[in-house]
Formats: C-alpha cells, structure tokens, sequence
C-alpha cells in the first residue's frame, strides 16, 4: 500500500501508536493523521461516557488551505468543539489533520470538557435532591415549624 503524504509538507507519513490508536505521523511538521474513527477512539479514551461526547464537535467552518491525503479534495476547517483549536477535516470522513501539538490541546479539551459536564450533572443532581426534599411534606412541615415556632 502506498503510504499517505502529508497535507502540509508532502512527506510520507509513518505510522506511530498514540493511546493504543494507530495514527499516520508527519516526521518533517510532526502533524497527524487521525483516521475519521480515530478521533472519536481518542475521545472514548478520554470520556468513556457516551453522553459525555455527544455535542457537535465542528464550529466555524471554513474552506480549508489542506487537502485530504487520502482523496486529495480540499479539506474544511474548523473550531473543535467551540474551543480556539482549529483542525482540518476530509469532507468525505476520511479523517482529520492535527497540526503539531494540538493533539495535546485535544485531550486537555476533552478533559476540560468531562469536568465541565461531570460538574454540571452533580450541580442538576443536588437541585433535584433539593427539589424532591422541597416536597417532602415533613421538611416543609420542620420549615413551618420553625416560623410557627418564631410567631409565639
């Protein structure tokens, strides 16, 4: 099989194993190619939680200055996950380009995600437990209580 060339300088990518996920590997701009699964392998790393991982993950979109190593079309540009990180993606999902360092940047973005949504899951679930003692007839009889108990 002829090896893929990168989408910035044409070198041949090598292939390399990154958390126990194949990735093609640029040797001359250190950018890498994650096949269109590969991404989504990474994240399941990271966030195992499936919940955790659904939300659009392409913001800004643009034309981009690369082309796919696989088709050859020209890639799209965007924002991952609303965050100021910019990779290129094959229209055709074929993968995604990672520029050097920011498959780093990538994780730290995942992470930060999963505890912004772990946050936000125990914050619902204290006011749920705030709201189902609310009804409680005894708690609200104890609140009672202790105005009753003020007014004599």
């Amino acid at each position: 099989m002829d090896r893929m060339q990168c989408p910035r300088d044409s070198a041949t990518l090598l292939i390399e194993h990154h958390q126990g996920i194949e990735v093609d590997h640029c040797p001359a701009c250190n950018g890498r190619w994650l096949d269109h699964h590969e991404l989504d392998e990474l994240e399941a790393r990271t966030a195992p939680d499936e919940n955790q991982r659904r939300a659009t993950i392409e913001y800004a979109k643009r034309p981009s200055d690369l082309s796919c190593p696989v088709c050859s079309k020209q890639m799209r540009a965007f924002n991952y996950r609303a965050y100021n990180l910019e990779l290129d993606t094959c229209e055709d999902q074929h993968g995604f380009w990672v520029d050097a360092g920011e498959e780093g940047r990538i994780r730290d973005v995942m992470e930060e995600r999963v505890r912004g949504l772990n946050r936000s899951v125990s914050a619902e679930e204290a006011w749920a437990n705030f709201l189902e003692g609310a009804s409680n007839k005894s708690l609200w009889d104890q609140i009672s209580g202790i105005f009753r108990g003020g007014r004599r």
